[in-house]
């Protein structure tokens, strides 16, 4: 259920570091004299000091006038600090969390746009760049003490270790990372650095530390689960426990009736294909670790974090920006079932792929592309988009960052949306040459780079669900609800096919229809099929005051 929109707006969670920087010119002019007189007589020096200091002290005292005008000195310059870097040493992480959530987070503006006018001239900005009402939300990773109690011992124990091997893209197989560590804390066991599976369609041979930072993420979980890079010498030539077909949505006692003892007597277990196979449905602590995994832990490696906030800031020079997640790929058509609408010629390259390699389709195979398109299962293509942005009213002047692979048809398939939306670009656009060369052919990390600048966005919109689309969502969710669009594609396709409606009209309905669906705050009601780390609300997220009303 949504919440209704009476509460102040949620502070801004960014919290940028303040430095003071001394030149080096005044650390050089201190001579070996000066020094050496510090270390001959310390006691005579520090005495000397003493006394200089109490009698400025009592100088200060005695004279209202400079006390005054160096207090209030001090109170300026504290308010300076807390105005530009949000200085505030009172404050606390929400819940008395330890993680920093600074590092962590990354760089999470919630932007600078205004509806509003001032009355010197400038510029109205859009109201499509208005952000939602976060209702004062804030992280809340409050564990129970039995939680805390029983990590001592899960710590200690060194007798049982999970291996895992994820598969899929760089979204899929950070999910199956957040549930490895889940499974391992369930287990108790040891988790080894998970294995990432070469990609079978993008052939990426990237591994885990090519894509996350190894250290911050065993750091960050370090009192949760005992992470290890590799398996002990006396482990090994031991054959594991292999389990290759765990059911989905298993539950906790699930797992453990079914590895636990096999683990205690091998000592190793190996599990593969994660995807989808944990229940959402977990207690309330299992719920809060999955999310400091998926918004802390998961820290991508330091160079993709370094580029991946350069060209945020390019692209936030230019001004607010939209994030656009284009999912019209030619594998993204063939496996959803759906056709990509630019011509007969591409329709016909799809359906002679589908053909040839019929277990690519993901499911639902007695559809037609039509019916899948009015249920809502197809991504949308660059005309559904365009018409969509421009009922959301999205300034033709906007700036556009689109994320994902080369769409089918190239810049051909774009052209629609490039007509209505000039300013477009991706990370190729952005980057400076030779920037993006240590990643070529490494798709996962160039799905890294997207995510970190889609995350950053004023507005972020998917044309299709899918995983990047829903790991972004609940990421600007826990951010402070940062504005992103969901497409509600199953009630306004049947319009987008309607020739008779009057653009004014279609509009004014698409526009009605998306009044819900900006990012506002969302109770996860719906457990068995609803993701904590796509709606963090109320496991992950808390407030002091919550009023709700029905979806």
């Amino acid at each position: 259920m949504t919440i209704s929109k009476n509460v102040n707006s949620a502070k801004k969670l960014q919290h940028p570091q303040c430095y003071i920087s001394v030149p080096s010119d005044i650390i050089t002019t201190l001579s070996s004299t000066h020094l050496n007189s510090l270390i001959d007589t310390p006691k005579k020096t520090a005495a000397v000091a003493k006394v200089s200091l109490f009698s400025r002290f009592k100088i200060l005292v005695k004279s209202p006038k400079i006390f005054c005008f160096l207090l209030l000195f001090v109170c300026g310059l504290f308010v300076m600090l807390k105005m530009l870097c949000s200085f505030d040493p009172f404050g606390s992480y929400p819940c008395g969390n330890s993680v920093d959530e600074k590092s962590d987070l990354g760089v999470f503006g919630k932007g600078v746009v205004d509806g509003n006018n001032d009355k010197k001239g400038v510029k109205k900005m859009s109201e499509f760049w208005v952000q939602p009402d976060g209702l004062g939300y804030r992280p809340c990773l409050d564990f129970s003490n039995e939680y805390k109690k029983v990590s001592g011992e899960i710590l200690k124990d060194r007798s049982k270790y999970l291996v895992v091997v994820v598969s899929g893209g760089m979204n899929q197989q950070r999910n199956q990372i957040v549930d490895a560590v889940v499974i391992a804390r369930i287990l108790g066991a040891t988790l080894v650095v998970p294995i990432l599976q070469v990609n079978v369609i993008w052939g990426d041979e990237s591994e885990f530390a090519d894509i996350f930072d190894v250290e911050h993420f065993k750091k960050t979980l370090a009192d949760d689960v005992r992470i290890i890079s590799s398996l002990p010498s006396n482990h090994l030539m031991s054959r594991p426990v292999e389990e290759k077909h765990t059911p989905l949505h298993v539950s906790p006692q699930w797992i453990r009736s079914r590895y636990l003892r096999r683990m205690r007597r091998e000592g190793v277990l190996l599990l593969r294909g994660l995807d989808s196979r944990l229940s959402k449905d977990l207690p309330s602590d299992l719920q809060k670790l999955r999310c400091k995994v998926a918004f802390h832990a998961l820290r991508f490696a330091p160079p993709i974090f370094e580029l991946g906030n350069k060209l945020t800031e390019r692209m936030r020079s230019k001004g607010p920006y939209l994030a656009l997640h284009l999912r019209m790929e030619k594998d993204v058509w063939v496996r959803t079932g759906c056709l990509p609408g630019l011509s007969s010629k591409y329709d016909q390259i799809i359906y002679n792929e589908r053909k040839s390699r019929p277990e690519l389709l993901t499911s639902r195979s007695n559809m037609t592309s039509h019916d899948r398109k009015l249920a809502g299962l197809c991504p949308l293509n660059a005309v559904e988009v365009t018409r969509l942005l421009k009922a959301l009213r999205a300034p033709k002047d906007a700036k556009i960052f689109w994320a994902g692979g080369d769409p089918l048809g190239g810049k051909e398939a774009l052209l629609p949306l490039t007509k209505a939306y000039p300013y477009l670009y991706n990370k190729q656009d952005l980057a400076l040459p030779g920037e993006l060369l240590p990643f070529a052919n490494k798709a996962s990390i160039m799905a890294a780079l997207d995510y970190i600048v889609s995350e950053n966005s004023d507005v972020f919109m998917p044309s299709h669900g899918g995983n990047m689309g829903r790991a972004i969502q609940g990421h600007r969710a826990y951010a402070g609800h940062k504005k992103t669009i969901t497409p509600n594609k199953r009630q306004m396709l049947s319009y987008f096919l309607d020739p008779k409606l009057s653009e004014a009209k279609f509009n004014k309905i698409i526009y009605d229809l998306h009044r819900d669906s900006m990012g506002q705050p969302v109770i996860r009601t719906s457990k068995s099929d609803h993701d904590v780390t796509k709606y963090p609300i109320p496991e992950c997220m808390r407030n002091d005051t919550m009023v709700q009303r029905p979806l």
